[in-house]
């Protein structure tokens, strides 16, 4: 009897909570790095790709911002509740896809169920701490609060590929934020099965969308976008950060290093569980406003 031939499974772009093909038609293979073997291939998105992941962002952008944080946590813990009941294929890819054996990949899934959680809990109550009423004379009320800044670019590192992402995701949408994320280039895999997690939530499309790909191609083009308002620099690789902090100059994007906190203990949870990761990615408005007699 001949032995079958497997078909290694083709894993598209997440854009727009939907799967698309990339413009550019090519894909490179995501490989086992202790035996070296193939797993599946992974689309290699191109610059057009990145303009239409931030279309789908800034589309909505608006509808996102304007739930509620009652809402935005709700969704959040649905988030959880679909990663922890398929615990067990994200622990196998891990498995797969990095160094880490059975017993880390674990760890690393409920860790990453559990920071979801803590960021939906905060939802509704980040906003009280970020905001204050400010001292201002006498007739006049003066309240300080925090919005979202819109579209945010994130750049995860190739360690940790499921805990990384949820940790750097997270901060950016609870506020009310859209992202576009470019995933780790050595480890794909997880993210991508995550925007399967995604596309049975009750996230709305566009909010969180998924690139992979050559990381040296794709930076450049996200990190100069005109129409991106903040980068989230999370590679512990620092060879881009000065191209990055230049194109993020262009239309003077935030940029936030927050690589810093990769090279450390990214199960650390006073480190990426603070109010301190949200207001990144946050603007503080001012109104005054007349006191009644």
């Amino acid at each position: 009897m001949t032995s079958r031939l497997q078909v290694p499974k083709m894993y598209k772009l997440f854009i727009g909570g939907k799967f698309t093909r990339t413009e550019s038609e090519r894909y490179m293979p995501a490989t086992d790095p202790k035996t070296k073997r193939k797993i599946c291939n992974v689309s290699r998105a191109s610059r057009k790709d990145i303009r239409n992941a931030v279309v789908a962002a800034r589309g909505a952008y608006k509808t996102w911002a304007n739930k509620t944080g009652y809402e935005r946590g709700q969704v959040l813990y649905r988030l959880a509740e679909m990663l922890e009941g398929r615990k067990d294929q994200f622990v196998s890819e891990i498995v797969q896809s990095t160094l880490s054996n059975r017993r880390q990949a674990t760890r690393e899934v409920m860790k990453s169920v559990d920071r979801i959680i803590w960021y939906a809990g905060f939802a509704d109550k980040w906003a009280q701490l970020a905001g204050s009423v400010n001292p201002v004379q006498n007739g006049y009320f003066n309240f300080s609060m925090a919005e979202p800044t819109g579209v945010v670019g994130v750049l995860l590192p190739n360690e940790h590929p499921i805990l990384s992402f949820i940790s750097r995701i997270c901060p950016v949408i609870v506020s009310g934020n859209t992202c576009v994320v470019i995933a780790s280039e050595t480890a794909p895999l997880p993210a991508l099965s995550f925007s399967e997690v995604i596309s049975t939530s009750d996230l709305p499309g566009g909010v969180i969308n998924i690139l992979t790909g050559l990381k040296k191609e794709l930076i450049p083009h996200l990190a100069g976008h005109m129409d991106v308002n903040a980068f989230d620099y999370a590679d512990s690789n620092s060879s881009f950060k000065k191209d990055v902090q230049t194109a993020c100059a262009g239309n003077v994007k935030r940029f936030v290093y927050s690589a810093s906190q990769a090279k450390n203990d990214v199960f650390d949870d006073e480190q990426y569980e603070t109010l301190g990761n949200i207001q990144n990615f946050t603007e503080i408005k001012t109104v005054w406003h007349t006191m009644g007699l």
